[in-house]
């Protein structure tokens, strides 16, 4: 693997590591408590980690790997986006927003409890950062990274 591509890829990874500290720490340590999109933009950052460290340790299935990290990529950024569009007023809030178990062995207890806890708002902005909610940078962020692994997986043969 070139060497630029290896840089390129542990500095992703050095941004995303740090992008989910960040998230856990202003969730714990600032008590923002996060919504359900926002937990959910998480999970593309996990399985990018995952590839990353896939590719930089066993240095098989680069390319096909690449494409699978823009595709990740871009799914996190259409959750960002649709986050972003319920903050903004141009969607409405889902069931995704609202729904907090779908399990159907809830006992009436249960149910109670649920229907007792304050759910959070996906539209309600908690946290900014610049005056950007976080939906916002993340929206941004992971498109950008859409477009660097769509680059290195267009490129991964001539940088071969």
């Amino acid at each position: 693997m070139k060497k630029n591509i290896n840089n390129t890829l542990l500095l992703i990874l050095s941004l995303l590591i740090l992008s989910i500290f960040s998230a856990y720490f202003i969730e714990y340590g600032l008590g923002h408590k996060p919504c359900k999109l926002c937990l959910y933009q998480r999970y593309p950052y996990f399985l990018s980690v995952s590839l990353i460290l896939s590719i930089l340790l066993t240095k098989k299935y680069i390319k096909v790997s690449l494409l699978f990290l823009s595709i990740i990529s871009l799914t996190g950024s259409v959750i960002a986006f649709y986050h972003f569009g319920i903050e903004q007023g141009f969607f409405n809030e889902s069931l995704v927003c609202e729904v907090k178990n779908l399990d159907q062995n809830l006992s009436k207890e249960d149910l109670l409890k649920q229907l007792g806890e304050s759910t959070i708002s996906c539209k309600n902005v908690t946290f900014q950062v610049f005056g950007l909610s976080l939906a916002t940078i993340n929206t941004i962020f992971s498109f950008a990274l859409f477009g660097i692994f769509l680059k290195l997986f267009r490129n991964y043969e001539i940088n071969k």
